[in-house]
């Protein structure tokens, strides 16, 4: 399953650099020092992939204590459904039960102090913007919050936001260079793709749930593999 946490992030990356290119761009790096300025980079970086973590662990707990219940298989299947819903059905239907509103607060004060981490210049600042950057509202973080809730453990939950973080390293890294390369029709085409990806996760989460016995992709249930070794003795 980290898998698709990587190819989601991966392939989401020009989403991200939509929402958090500006960010990236406003980094107070050290332009006149070329190894200063990637060691800051890479600062940054790693606060992102630490609040991904974060997130993580605590919505992989959420999928332990389901998981505890019984519902693994239920939970990944309607995972599967929801990740697809967010597709197909039209932006405009969330629109009207706006979910987003009891955290509303929250979000302003992230902003707010990620506004006054990117004045400052000291040590830890790129870590902190990192940091902070990683609490903002993302759609395509949200896909992958499903997936760490779906791993049904806190260490796997982490590890998979971990992991969806690293694939979204690399364009973000160099988005600066590549920005006049993913202009107009170019953008389109690949946020067209990103869809598609999410909708093939969807999938590969709801063949999971199932429990088919086809190895990786949908194992048999774990109750069935016990009840079959206890036959064979």
């Amino acid at each position: 399953m980290l898998v698709t946490a990587f190819v989601l992030g991966l392939v989401g990356s020009l989403h991200c650099v939509g929402m958090c290119g500006p960010i990236a761009f406003m980094l107070p790096v050290d332009r006149t020092n070329a190894y200063k300025k990637i060691s800051q980079i890479t600062v940054y970086q790693a606060g992102r992939l630490f609040a991904y973590s974060l997130i993580g662990l605590v919505f992989g707990l959420i999928g332990k204590s389901l998981y505890i219940f019984g519902f693994q298989q239920q939970l990944s299947i309607a995972i599967g459904i929801l990740m697809i819903l967010f597709v197909v059905v039209p932006s405009s239907v969330f629109n009207t039960y706006n979910f987003s509103k009891p955290i509303y607060r929250l979000i302003s004060k992230v902003k707010s102090a990620l506004g006054a981490a990117l004045k400052k210049k000291t040590a830890d600042t790129f870590l902190t913007i990192g940091f902070l950057n990683g609490f903002l509202p993302c759609g395509l973080v949200y896909m992958a919050l499903f997936g760490a809730i779906a791993s049904g453990n806190a260490l796997e939950g982490s590890l998979y936001m971990a992991t969806f973080g690293l694939g979204t390293v690399p364009l973000m890294t160099t988005a600066i260079y590549f920005s006049h390369f993913l202009k107009g029709a170019a953008r389109q085409r690949i946020q067209k793709i990103i869809p598609v990806f999410v909708v093939i996760i969807g999938i590969i989460f709801i063949f999971r749930g199932l429990g088919l016995g086809i190895p990786y992709l949908s194992p048999a249930p774990v109750n069935e593999l016990v009840t079959g070794a206890m036959e064979c003795h």
